[in-house]
């Protein structure tokens, strides 16, 4: 077995059971390091037992590269998989209907792996395709992209795309919705982009009728596709918790119905995003859907089983969850 896959897979597992962050750092590291170094080299230290001695290897993962070098699963890897069933109870039948996440971050803005590593661990996974979504410039806490910067890596995603077709990367943006419901990107920009999720990232306890026309002129930007965690409520994990923002909700549904945008099931453990009322409200009102991971590292894309399994619980159909759809009849979609 490639050691380099081992220590990744590992990585990759400990994300989705939400393991500490040190931890999958360490893996992730020494994966890196050992690309880099080459497998012939790595080979060699191997024999010579000197493979701890790279920098950002450690005895446990020098133990794993070891053992998948000589052939076999290494032990903790093989701990790993026996333990890793579904994440929630009832996600199946519907997780089998989605083809790509709309919602997805990279290390050029606050996530955790390059490109390349979120795109394998998407195929991994079993998806068609997803959507690049890093974040935009005024959140400069997540390191937005400015217009230069996306530009420079909308050029990168159609290199990539050449080299993992049929698995595509679907080129978007997370836009924060401005004090006044613009959007903080070039309009022009926008519109060259495949998906467009915008979302509230500042000022959440603004009064409820600012806000609601807030998300409101948002919603009604022809370039906006999905609205993102709507009530951007964090209900656990390490950043604590956070309570709903207030908006006139049932105004805020049905401006997303109106204008054709789906509202985003966020994943996320510590989003849950919308809550269950809101949910049943966005569903009765004739909304369609996103179910999307939000994902900062590769092993967050299996979060889709949260959302998954909301869907399934709520009865919620298939024909409105924009993401059950295939890339090109997204693309027909986020153009109409």
């Amino acid at each position: 077995m490639d050691p380099v896959v081992a220590l990744r897979r590992i990585a990759f597992l400990l994300e989705r059971q939400l393991a500490e962050t040190h931890r999958i750092k360490a893996y992730r590291k020494a994966a890196d390091r050992l690309e880099q170094v080459g497998a012939g080299e790595v080979g060699r230290l191997a024999e010579a037992g000197s493979l701890a001695t790279l920098a950002d290897v450690g005895p446990k993962t020098a133990l794993i590269a070891g053992q998948a070098l000589a052939g076999g699963v290494p032990d903790y890897l093989a701990e790993l998989e026996a333990a890793a069933g579904a994440l929630a109870p009832g996600a199946a039948e519907v997780r089998s209907w989605i083809r790509g996440d709309l919602h997805t971050h990279s290390i050029e803005s606050d996530g955790g792996s390059p490109i390349e590593h979120m795109a394998a661990a998407a195929i991994g996974t079993g998806l068609e395709y997803m959507v690049l979504t890093d974040h935009s410039p005024r959140l400069t806490v997540a390191n937005g992209l400015s217009a230069d910067r996306l530009r420079d890596q909308l050029r990168r995603v159609a290199a990539l795309n050449a080299e993992l077709a049929p698995f595509r990367i679907l080129t978007g943006i997370e836009v924060d919705i401005l004090d006044g419901g613009s959007l903080d990107q070039e309009p022009e920009l926008l519109a060259e982009l495949d998906v467009v999720v915008a979302s509230v990232h500042s000022k959440l306890r603004m009064p409820a009728e600012q806000m609601t026309r807030r998300m409101v002129n948002a919603i009604a930007n022809p370039h906006v596709d999905v609205l993102g965690h709507c009530t951007g409520r964090l209900i656990t994990g390490g950043r604590g918790t956070r309570p709903e923002s207030s908006f006139d909700a049932e105004l805020v549904f049905e401006a997303c119905r109106r204008f054709g945008v789906a509202v985003e099931i966020n994943s996320r453990p510590e989003r849950r995003d919308p809550p269950t009322r809101l949910l049943e409200l966005a569903h009765e009102t004739g909304c369609v859907f996103a179910v999307d991971t939000d994902a900062h590292a590769p092993g967050q894309l299996d979060f889709l089983d949260y959302g998954c399994a909301r869907v399934a619980e709520l009865g919620i159909e298939k024909d409105r969850i924009v993401n059950t759809m295939t890339a090109e009849d997204l693309l027909a979609w986020t153009r109409t």
